[in-house]
């Protein structure tokens, strides 16, 4: 089975990969690695793969919208099935021979830029940030016979390792208490997986909606209390440009419970539907621990 994933090597995403194929994907999973998240996600609803992993939440940064937006946009015939946390520990890396008062530019992939901007405002005030397509790219550019030695990259330590780049310092920004988490997707129609000891237990649903009363006062309070009438906690709501018309949105939530089966869960999405122009499931899936 072809699992899809922000490449090259080296990546968090493929850690991700490694540490939940044998869950998600089956024994004998085949990575995919791919230029950008958007092309992972395209991957599984162009047939290409089978899987895809791909970051949508971090701790600090957010939501990471170009897996939304492929998601909610360019891709309906993909869903969900699940979802892992994944330790965040950067390290800057550079060409062998490079020190910390040498660096004037550090790549990255955009969100580890952001992650990690407190970090490198105090210990490299003089570099500009540039991003890259993924972390592992970034490494790679500035490990080679060719890096300039003024250029440094933030990534993980299996990168600087394979690329055979030196690290200048480790566990940048964050700390320990950083984390990111991942969706994995299957083609629409594949069914849920059962929960088991790697998640809590738990369900998860994720549902995005949309409608023309959202230039009505009170009508997102109406559409959200469809599920605290019914007793659904939402664990994340965010918005997102409905790319239609300037002022409208698309929203999504997460919220606990199962909306492929009869309850509250699936009552307060069918509710939903009647408030809104248009809404649709993503997934129900095990949560995660995180």
């Amino acid at each position: 089975m072809r699992v899809a994933y922000l490449g090259p090597p080296g990546t968090f995403s493929e850690q991700a990969l490694r540490e939940g194929a044998s869950r998600f994907a089956g024994a004998g999973a085949e990575p995919l690695p791919c230029p950008t998240v958007h092309a992972s996600v395209m991957a599984v609803a162009d047939g290409e793969a089978e899987r895809a992993v791909v970051p949508v939440e971090n701790l600090l940064e957010g939501q990471v919208s170009e897996t939304i937006d492929a998601l909610v946009h360019d891709a309906p015939d993909v869903q969900v099935i699940g979802e892992s946390v994944v330790p965040v520990r950067y390290v800057l890396a550079a060409r062998p021979g490079t020190t910390l008062a040498d660096v004037r530019v550090v790549l990255s992939h955009p969100q580890p830029l952001g992650q990690c901007a407190p970090w490198l405002r105090e210990h490299v005030p003089l570099a500009q940030v540039r991003p890259a397509s993924s972390t592992a790219d970034a490494v790679r550019a500035v490990a080679g016979a060719d890096g300039d030695r003024a250029q440094a990259a933030l990534g993980t330590a299996l990168a600087a390792e394979l690329y055979g780049a030196s690290v200048l310092a480790a566990d940048v920004g964050g700390g320990q208490a950083n984390v990111t988490r991942f969706l994995w997707l299957a083609p629409a129609g594949t069914p849920p997986l059962a929960a088991d000891a790697a998640a809590s237990g738990a369900w998860k649903s994720s549902v995005v909606f949309s409608g023309d009363g959202d230039g009505q006062p009170g009508w997102l309070v109406r559409c959200l209390a469809a599920f605290a009438d019914r007793g659904v906690n939402l664990t994340r709501i965010e918005s997102r440009p409905a790319k239609l018309r300037l002022g409208h949105y698309l929203f999504l939530l997460d919220l606990e419970g199962r909306a492929d089966i009869p309850g509250p869960a699936a009552d307060a999405i069918a509710a939903l539907g009647d408030l809104s122009g248009e809404v649709r499931v993503l997934g129900t899936y095990p949560r995660a621990d995180a």
